[in-house]
């Protein structure tokens, strides 16, 4: 949440000549509503089962550049569909989000005590990402462009 995955996400589809996608993007569409609005109309649970059937959908139909919502990994199945695939788990600490994310309330799981959230979600995330990453890469005081360069360094890629 708030790593920059939709836009370092473009910029190595860009760098690699290839199609974006995110997922996220996808259910906003499909739903005709934002997230925000699914999880107060309709709840959690609802989202991620709308999540799970979008990541499924895009790692079997894209061949491209995927960027995920960050709870997309707390789905064991979704874990499984990228088992194998060259994931990359951007990171930084909670500093470097509340600057980027800042109160933003638009974020449903951040509306109440941000920084707590934000190191409470981490904590029950941070090893279910490295789980399935190929690599990690560091987000923190890096432009767009320095993550998406160390994301392809990291996994031996060349720029188009």
């Amino acid at each position: 949440m708030g790593s920059g995955n939709s836009t370092v996400g473009a910029l190595l589809a860009e760098r690699l000549g290839a199609p974006y996608r995110d997922t996220d993007a996808d259910i906003v569409a499909a739903q005709g509503r934002e997230i925000a609005d699914i999880f107060v109309d309709e709840g959690e649970p609802y989202f991620r089962d709308l999540e799970r059937e979008a990541v499924r959908s895009a790692v079997a139909e894209h061949e491209g550049v995927l960027s995920l919502g960050g709870g997309a990994i707390l789905d064991a199945s979704t874990r499984e569909v990228l088992r194998g695939l060259p994931v990359v788990y951007l990171s930084m600490d909670v500093e470097e989000a509340v600057r980027r994310v800042g109160l933003n309330t638009a974020r449903p799981l951040l509306a109440v005590n941000p920084r707590k959230q934000w190191r409470e979600l981490m904590d029950a995330r941070r090893h279910l990402y490295e789980e399935v990453a190929r690599a990690v890469v560091a987000t923190d005081g890096r432009t767009p462009e320095d993550v998406a360069q160390a994301v392809l360094d990291a996994l031996e890629l060349k720029a188009a």
